[in-house]
């Protein structure tokens, strides 16, 4: 079955970051474009040079990341998220927050007071470890 084309104004670009405080103090860090909402869109991460370190595409009951090496499927976008970042990302909150909705997701805290500066922080307090998200769009 095709997929459709999300809404032509559903779509961002900027840099994203996510940093998790524990023992190995992980980081993750990449340019992305983003397009569609939390039932069908599609990701794709850039590393500082602009090559592909991934791309992420989903529609309901179905979730594929290609890394370019390896193609991974799931029918779970929450899980393959978690393996690209290393960490769990409150997805459909997230797209509320692009659109300047503070929406609530389980243990997380969204910061949306410099999105029209295109800006986004989110911190997760629960479960740890705790983890900090910045999200900053192009404009």
């Amino acid at each position: 079955m095709p997929q459709a084309e999300p809404a032509q104004d559903d779509r961002w670009s900027g840099r994203l970051a996510l940093q998790v405080d524990d023992s190995s103090a992980q980081s993750f860090f990449a340019a992305f474009q983003l397009q569609g909402n939390a039932e069908r869109g599609r990701l794709t991460l850039f590393n500082p040079l602009g090559n592909i370190l991934a791309r992420l595409t989903w529609r309901p009951g179905s979730a594929l990341l290609d890394d370019g090496q390896n193609r991974r499927t799931s029918d779970s976008l929450a899980a393959l998220t978690r393996e690209l970042t290393g960490s769990a990302l409150p997805i459909t909150a997230l797209f509320a927050w692009l659109h300047g909705r503070d929406m609530a997701a389980s243990g997380w805290q969204a910061d949306l007071s410099a999105l029209s500066a295109g800006r986004i922080t989110a911190t997760r307090l629960q479960p740890l470890p705790t983890a900090v998200l910045r999200v900053v769009l192009d404009h």
